[in-house]
């Protein structure tokens, strides 16, 4: 008599398995912080023009259908991805002592940004942070400018003023120089086309272009969005009274 053995089912080579019957893979709940999550890989690895609900759906393994239930639109989704960055942006506690250092610091984390998530200078521009993103950037730049003496609608005008042109910077940083010729090639080389070309021009019916056509394309994108930012400042300075005032 043979007592037969019983031992666990051995399993089958890979080449056979049916795959038919598997069970998919647990699915992550969505989540509108999961659609965001998903837009923003989108974002920083195809830019805005990459970035559609269908390719959100698809990156989260759903239909576009579940991404309505949390986000109304792309045009929606774009505002809450550019809040989104925007909260990345850490303020220090404001000190109004050092109120111009503080707000070249902020413009250079805005920048920062910019340079950090594709097309984001793109999203800033013609938008408007709101809820507590746009609450918590005038809140800090009231305690910071308040106390200085700068009037409430110099504040209120220079967070829109500085956006502005922190976001135009980065995006033409973005876009790259366009090459006078159409052909693709480095940006020294380009500066230097424009530069041999001014000094090229009679010196007598030019005379301030000839001698000054280094400084016209000199300086590298940080100098010359330092300067930038420096005459922002100077220009928010000439409203600064002996006392905090109220209005303009």
């Amino acid at each position: 008599m043979f007592l037969k053995v019983m031992h666990p089912p051995l399993p089958a080579p890979p080449w056979r398995a049916d795959t038919r019957g598997r069970a998919a893979p647990p699915r992550a709940p969505i989540t509108r912080e999961a659609i965001l999550d998903a837009a923003a890989r989108i974002l920083d690895q195809d830019g805005i023009d990459g970035l559609s609900m269908r390719r959100v759906a698809d990156e989260l393994h759903t239909g576009p259908a579940s991404l309505y239930w949390h986000v109304r639109n792309k045009e929606e989704l774009l505002q809450l991805l550019f809040e989104r960055i925007n909260d990345e942006i850490e303020l220090p506690a404001p000190d109004p002592a050092h109120w111009q250092a503080q707000l070249k610091l902020l413009g250079r984390q805005v920048r920062a940004a910019a340079h950090r998530h594709r097309d984001y200078a793109r999203l800033s521009l013609g938008r408007i942070p709101s809820g507590p993103s746009l609450a918590r950037f005038a809140e800090w730049l009231f305690q910071l400018l308040g106390p200085v003496g700068v009037p409430d609608k110099v504040i209120a005008y220079c967070g829109d003023l500085f956006s502005l042109y922190v976001g135009a910077f980065a995006f033409e940083e973005s876009l790259g120089p366009s090459s006078p010729t159409g052909e693709p090639m480095p940006a020294e080389q380009i500066a230097e086309m424009f530069r041999d070309y001014l000094r090229s021009l009679p010196a007598s019916q030019f005379p301030n272009v000839h001698r000054k056509a280094g400084l016209l394309f000199g300086g590298d994108a940080d100098e010359r969005f330092e300067f930038g930012m420096e005459v922002l400042i100077r220009g928010i300075e000439s409203y600064v009274s002996d006392a905090p005032v109220s209005g303009m």
